[in-house]
């Protein structure tokens, strides 16, 4: 996880190929979902946030594994001097996703509509 100049974060993650994964989610065009583990989001607080630890599994996270990872949606990153600098393997990929959508899953929600996975 990237933090960029842009107000946003990119989220390099393993690149999804399970059908069963990929049947639950409406991408729309220039988008993809990368696969990542949980503990990634601990390092927010490298950016300052005081604690990385999800509260709120809602978009742009769009699964939670039973394997204790994440799905997460977001447009294509393709930045090629990011790119460049990142070196990602082919089994991987990367999204940005606004700062503001990963600090709202930080946030402990409450009511019915807003329950924690178990």
């Amino acid at each position: 996880m990237y933090a960029t100049d842009k107000d946003s974060y990119v989220v390099q993650g393993w690149k999804i190929f399970a059908d069963d994964l990929l049947m639950q989610l409406d991408m729309p065009d220039g988008h993809t979902a990368v696969e990542v583990p949980t503990e990634l989001f601990e390092h927010l607080t490298k950016d300052g946030l005081p604690s990385g630890e999800i509260k709120d599994f809602s978009a742009p996270i769009m699964i939670r594994t039973d394997e204790g990872t994440c799905v997460v949606q977001g447009p294509v990153m393709r930045d090629p001097e990011a790119l460049t600098q990142m070196r990602l393997p082919d089994y991987e990929d990367c999204i940005e996703v606004p700062r503001s959508a990963i600090l709202n899953l930080l946030e402990e929600k409450s009511g019915p509509d807003h329950q924690r996975p178990a």
